[in-house]
């Protein structure tokens, strides 16, 4: 099935929050930090507030005042709305600029004069515990240092014997840069309040409308039912969506102070220096084996810069998000990890980008110390893996560190991306063309990496699971008019996914009517039930599990009514597609249609039976689902440039029951390309003071169909048990499993063990010549 929702967007006739007009409407700026670090000794906004279309100007103070220059974050920090003491990243927001169109409002925002005392910037997450380093967040009270958290996960006294008891140990040092989700479309908001009721109506690019909703209220102080968020078309989220930023909150105070409505959107450089990003862990991992590669033990540390403020979007009971999942896909007896957390001078945030909460920096850790474990003990690292990956009979299957992992058949996908890449032939290909560049100095250099992962999504169970305080269930309302179509609202909101076509197809499959006749609401509190919203690969397995189970209760009420219409008892009724029949007697049935209108009708109905035929649910899932993948990536690497080009790229995924396959498709094919940019290009870098040096698509690289190649995908099938459908959950999956691979196949190719992302062409050019392939990527040192 084509997705329904295209044929507004190929026509450009989508609704997204810059095509929102409203009578009056203002026109916001945002002025910034220019330092990293900088105490702010005074803000004259005078000549700003004299301009003649400058109808507001906002500053910290005024917002103090009111008691809104302090915002809570997702993880139970706060943050600045606008900065009062000091600026704590370049780029943070430090007045609010409200004109009569934008032109004006970017005019004004050179009229406000800061003066500034510069500090020294803590950059580098390494040196932000060092004895004398410059604080970060010294309005807090009794604050001595850097430190967010420390965390732990596993039993450290059994990997510890384990490492004493192993044969080989290998060790590798990684850093997963800081990266940025990059959407098409920018982050704004359209706020209007209405001073005659009250009420806040705000179009945002949110992919959480209901959680937006609930920190709009608690933190402006306005009673939720007299808060309207409408999240139109987004232009891609990517997790960059997730979190509220100053400049919502600020719109909506613009609005109080002007009786109008103000909208507010960011240009490219303020979105990749201000909003979230996603990774900057530094991590230290050491796998113990026996001398065969069986894996005994995993021991891991890790040291994560979470910016300014700690803002991540992940479950408030995992400060490290689902990091914990490092042991991967492998049956490994013992496991620990410790995480800390510090506070920098870079923009704060971490997001749920192209992963569950940290999966990503788990798999790509683990994925490069199997490799690096294969190479030490002179082992094929398809072979390594074989020997440790989990059997179908093991499931489901506890790790180590506590994850119950569903269902899943791993060897057989595995083989599966080896029979589709031609594995052995890449192999002699691969020494063919060694020896030759061996002998004669000519041709690419080739190499074959792989990659196997283990997904964590759909979360979560409530008694696990919340953010901020809100339990991650999902609701889903159902109801079918008297003629036979349905409308369905889902408290998910869609970035580009495909919910009105996936979410209609569930319905029509369970109640047996056309796809096209089911209507999908989704992105407006007003009209939709509760929920946490879209991210983390959460809106099929939970979102979706809602709306099944609404369908089927719709199906059981339908069975009463049919009852009713034949004059025999529910129990003699047999469920066909689309209709009940009396069984044993296929021509006595009534179709959906017909139970629809006559439940609507005088038709006599048992006592306790309601009529029309609609249903709502909320959806607590028991348990994560966890999808696999494995992949294999082949590159031609120029020794001459150190050009990296990606020749092949094999994708095998198991996500369970797949709704529509093309959109699961495209979704894996966006998660490889994202892959890719992170292993050879991606990166939000920063010089010694703080300055961003990635503030536009000039110099933070994006992959384009250039650099990927045609992809060639593969799937293998086992539902999840915790899933009333069985889907998994798929799209970030390939992000998860893909900059191992590139990786694993460019140090394959030059025979190189360690290296930090991205693997530039001049970096791998360095390393063929002999240099460490490492640079000090945390201050920014550019290749």
């Amino acid at each position: 099935m084509l997705r329904k929702e295209d044929a507004r967007f190929i026509r450009g006739r989508g609704t997204f929050v810059d095509d929102v007009r409203l009578p009056g409407m203002l026109h916001a700026a945002v002025l910034r930090s220019p330092y990293a670090h900088a105490r702010i000794l005074s803000v004259d906004a005078s000549a700003a507030e004299s301009h003649p279309k400058v109808r507001a100007v906002i500053t910290g103070d005024l917002l103090a005042e009111r008691g809104l220059a302090w915002m809570p974050t997702l993880s139970h920090d706060v943050a600045a709305v606008l900065a009062t003491d000091k600026v704590r990243y370049q780029g943070q927001e430090v007045a609010f600029v409200v004109a009569e169109n934008r032109y004006a409002a970017r005019d004004a925002l050179a009229l406000i004069d800061v003066e500034y005392e510069p500090l020294p910037p803590v950059i580098d997450a390494r040196r932000a515990l060092d004895p004398g380093a410059p604080l970060v967040r010294d309005e807090i009270d009794g604050r001595a240092d850097n430190r967010v958290f420390d965390w732990e996960s596993g039993d450290a006294a059994a990997t510890d014997a384990a490492f004493a008891a192993a044969e080989h140990v290998s060790a590798l040092n990684l850093l997963y840069p800081r990266v940025h989700p990059a959407p098409l479309e920018t982050c704004g908001t359209v706020a209007s309040v209405d001073r005659v009721s009250g009420k806040l109506t705000v179009w945002g690019t949110t992919q959480a409308p209901h959680a937006h909703r609930t920190l709009y209220s608690t933190i402006a102080g306005i009673p939720e039912h007299k808060i309207r968020i409408i999240a139109p078309d987004i232009g891609g989220g990517f997790g960059n969506k997730v979190g509220m930023y100053p400049g919502y909150l600020c719109a909506v105070v613009g609005s109080r102070l002007t009786g109008a409505p103000v909208k507010w959107t960011e240009d490219r450089s303020e979105n990749l220096m201000s909003t979230s990003f996603a990774r900057d862990y530094h991590m230290s991992g050491e796998i113990a084996a026996t001398k065969d590669g069986r894996i005994l033990g995993l021991r891991v540390r890790v040291l994560a810069d979470h910016g300014a403020f700690n803002g991540t979007a992940q479950p408030s009971k995992f400060p490290a998000g689902f990091f914990h999942i490092f042991t991967g896909s492998y049956d490994v007896p013992a496991a620990h990890c410790q995480v800390t957390g510090v506070y920098t001078n870079k923009a704060p945030g971490g997001v749920a980008y192209a992963c569950s909460f940290r999966v990503t920096e788990a798999s790509y850790l683990v994925e490069r110390l199997v490799d690096v474990l294969a190479h030490d003990l002179g082992l094929d690292p398809a072979e390594v893996r074989r020997r440790n990956l989990l059997r179908p009979e093991q499931f489901p299957y506890r790790c180590a560190t506590g994850w119950e992992y569903d269902s899943g058949d791993y060897p057989r996908t595995l083989e599966l991306a080896l029979d589709l890449a031609g594995y052995d032939e890449l192999r002699r290909e691969q020494a063919q063309r060694r020896q030759e560049h061996a002998e004669t100095g000519n041709g690419t250099l080739m190499g074959v990496g792989i990659s196997f992962f283990t997904e964590a999504v759909g979360a979560g169970p409530r008694k696990l699971m919340d953010i901020a305080g809100l339990g991650m269930a999902d609701g889903a309302e159902l109801r079918v008019h008297p003629t036979g179509s349905a409308v369905l609202r889902l408290s998910c909101m869609s970035q580009g996914q495909g919910h009105e076509t996936t979410f209609a197809q569930i319905v029509a499959e369970e109640l047996g009517i056309p796809p096209d006749e089911v209507e999908v609401v989704q992105g407006d509190t007003d009209r939709t039930p509760f929920g946490l919203g879209t991210y983390g690969s959460r809106s099929t397995p939970v979102s979706g599990a809602a709306a099944v189970l609404a369908a089927r209760k719709v199906r059981e009420r339908a069975r009463l009514v049919a009852a009713a219409v034949l004059e025999v008892a529910a129990n003699d009724l047999v469920w066909e597609k689309g209709r009940f029949h009396v069984r044993g007697d296929r021509a006595a049935g009534v179709t959906m249609r017909e139970i629809a209108l006559a439940a609507h009708s005088d038709l006599d109905l048992p006592d306790g039976v309601e009529g029309h035929l609609d249903a709502t649910c909320v959806y607590n899932p028991p348990n994560l689902t966890f999808p696999c993948g494995a992949y294999i990536c082949v590159v031609d690497v120029d020794p001459g440039t150190g050009r990296v080009k990606v020749r092949r790229f094999v994708a095998v995924d198991d996500c369970g029951v797949r709704i529509n396959p093309m959109i699961v498709e495209g979704q894996v094919h966006g998660g490889l390309a994202d892959g890719i940019g992170m292993a050879l290009m991606e990166l939000m870098a920063f010089d010694r003071d703080g300055n961003h040096l990635g503030a536009s698509f000039m110099d933070y690289l994006l992959p384009t169909s250039m650099e990927c190649p045609s992809w060639e995908l593969g799937e293998t099938v086992t539902p999840s048990p915790h899933h009333p459908i069985g889907a998994k959950g798929v799209g970030e999956s390939a992000t998860v499993g893909s900059p191992a691979a590139v990786v694993n196949a460019v140090l394959d190719a030059i025979g190189v063990r360690h290296a930090d992302m991205p693997l530039t062409p001049a970096q791998v050019w360095r390393a063929l010549q002999g240099t460490p392939l490492r640079t000090d990527l945390a201050i920014g040192e550019r290749s």
